[in-house]
């Protein structure tokens, strides 16, 4: 009887539901398909790499989690929340969403780091310049960039400003389009170590081959269909 209860306490624990899945989702736009039947789910933690050919419906997916997408047949869910209009704002508050080329929606680097911080939401959680610094460290980036102009850094740096934003607001959900493509071998590792947490839980668009070592789930996609899913490099 105590071994019975003991396994049963066992099964609660490890079952746990997934933080998104994608229920036969299809997309159009401008009268084309562009997702077909997409069925999928992430549980928290995991780190998950959409791969394919350009035009595969990568980048579709995490624009059709933010809800920038209509959905035309299927379901969305996050964190248990039917995904809809209504709804989206609860995955853009927890998500950071990180692509190739980031707005960083401010002129310089440390007003670009503390705009979220202005908004009712964040107002009074305001990083202090230890935390700033702390957090440059950790993705190998000066201190003395927080007096540059937003226009005058590279892509890459870009795009470690915006993680470095999400790691300051909390985020724990990552959803990141080539991430890795402008960085040096130094900033990438940096990012790697950033993303083996884990408390975060990450779904990327990828061709970097470092990357896909790094995630435990890759998702292949060819057409706008998912084809192929391998957990930890297996099939």
């Amino acid at each position: 009887m105590v071994r019975q209860a003991h396994h049963e306490r066992n099964q609660q624990v490890t079952i746990m539901p997934p933080i998104i899945q994608f229920d036969h989702v299809s997309v159009s736009a401008h009268e084309k398909t562009i997702l077909s039947d997409i069925s999928f789910s992430l549980s928290s933690g995991e780190k998950a790499v959409l791969c394919g050919k350009s035009g595969s419906g990568k980048s579709s997916v995490l624009k059709t989690l933010l809800g920038l997408l209509p959905i035309k047949r299927g379901t969305v869910y996050f964190q248990q929340i039917l995904l809809t209009p209504a709804s989206v704002q609860t995955i853009r508050s927890c998500a950071a969403y990180i692509g190739q080329e980031p707005m960083l929606g401010a002129d310089n680097v440390r007003d670009a780091l503390l705009l979220p911080f202005q908004f009712k939401a964040h107002r009074g959680h305001q990083p202090t310049e230890a935390q700033l610094i702390e957090v440059l460290q950790r993705l190998k980036l000066p201190a003395d960039i927080l007096k540059q102009q937003s226009s005058r850094i590279s892509g890459g740096e870009k795009q470690r400003i915006a993680l470095a934003r999400g790691l300051l607001l909390g985020k724990t959900l990552y959803l990141l389009d080539e991430v890795t493509s402008a960085l040096d071998a130094e900033s990438k590792q940096a990012v790697f170590e950033v993303f083996s947490d884990p408390a975060l839980t990450v779904l990327s668009v990828a061709h970097d081959p470092e990357w896909l070592e790094l995630c435990n789930i890759i998702f292949e996609l060819e057409a706008g269909r998912l084809i192929e899913v391998k957990r930890h490099g297996n099939t």
